[in-house]
């Protein structure tokens, strides 16, 4: 693209930000409530909130208390949530076989959400870390995560979330094929109405610390997942990952972690076209948090620069631990 500017003092840039209305006027991306999923941690109870110590302001919530904060993302503008199970221990097994178990925990709040806040997306991962007792996304035998095998478990468990109400699947697990295997599933059940959101590009990062304590699956990890997934220096196997999963039947495609692959996500805007998710995961929501806190950057501003960042790249749409602090500041005037 090629820009044409008289040379100073003809053409003055500073023009355009004189004023708070002109740079508004000019502005070339916004961000509102409607670009937000917010991801919600489901622990078993009764008027349960448990703090999670690495990501500070976010809680384990039981099913009642999901619903009341899923509608309260509903009241501020909030399109979707999307909910992550953390799962007893005594129900992990190798085989996972609580994944597809329909009366889950993630289920049940599923099924208890749409019951209350009709009118908010419902987002469910499909992977098996929450409920391997090996904390892979995949079976492991041997050492190793089967792929093949995999696929069967997953098919079945994203059948049961379709019809516990999920309006959108995630599938998580990086598994070859499963994109494929899940959308056939969809169509062959009557349920080509649940959209899928692959995680398409999913990086095998030190970013995920935080969120594998917040379900429960940090001790159980045996080794890591770079068998599965990406390595942080590859941008051209995610654009072919992406286009394996949208050939696939994938509706829209994430990449995850967010901000440390922003240039990922602009790659997908502008050479696919297809609607592209960042998820600005647990590690980034906690050095926003622990940096506030320490008082060494202002946190409000930080949050809205980081998310601002996700949309000037092509993003469609972030999940955000930040979705309901940000859509009640947007509410409030606050300048972004």
């Amino acid at each position: 693209m090629a820009y044409v500017t008289a040379p100073f003092p003809m053409s003055r840039p500073r023009r355009l930000r004189q004023s708070d209305w002109m740079r508004r006027m000019v502005c070339e991306t916004k961000i509102s409530a409607d670009d937000f999923i917010y991801p919600m941690f489901i622990v078993e109870g009764t008027n349960i909130s448990e703090p999670v110590p690495s990501m500070p302001g976010v809680n384990r919530l039981s099913v009642d208390l999901a619903v009341e904060r899923a509608n309260h993302a509903a009241n501020v503008g909030i399109p979707a949530v999307a909910l992550f199970p953390y799962t007893d221990l005594a129900l992990k097994t190798p085989t996972a076989d609580e994944a597809f178990n329909p009366d889950n925990l993630v289920n049940r709040a599923t099924r208890a959400i749409r019951a209350a806040v009709p009118d908010i997306g419902i987002m469910l991962d499909v992977a098996l870390d929450p409920y391997n007792s090996d904390g892979h996304d995949g079976i492991v035998r041997d050492g190793e995560i089967i792929n093949d095998e995999t696929l069967m478990v997953l098919e079945k468990q994203a059948l049961v979330q379709a019809e516990s109400g999920a309006n959108i699947l995630g599938p998580s697990d990086m598994m070859d094929g499963r994109i494929a295997i899940i959308r056939q599933a969809l169509e062959s059940h009557e349920l080509q109405n649940v959209a899928i959101m692959a995680y398409s590009a999913k990086y095998a990062s030190a970013y995920y610390g935080p969120f594998r304590d917040a379900v429960g699956a940090s001790g159980a990890l045996k080794g890591d997942k770079k068998t599965y997934q990406m390595d942080s220096g590859n941008s051209n196997e995610a654009i072919q990952m992406i286009a394996r999963d949208l050939s696939e039947g994938a509706d829209m495609v994430m990449v995850k972690p967010g901000m440390p692959y922003l240039d990922i996500c602009q790659r997908v805007k502008t050479e696919l076209g297809a609607p592209c998710f960042a998820y600005q995961v647990s590690g980034e929501y906690a050095m926003i948090e622990a940096a506030a806190q320490n008082g060494w950057i202002d946190r409000d501003k930080v949050i809205a620069e980081s998310l601002m960042a996700f949309k000037r790249a092509g993003c469609a749409g972030i999940l955000t631990y930040h979705a309901v602090d940000m859509a009640e500041m947007l509410d409030s005037g606050m300048p972004i």
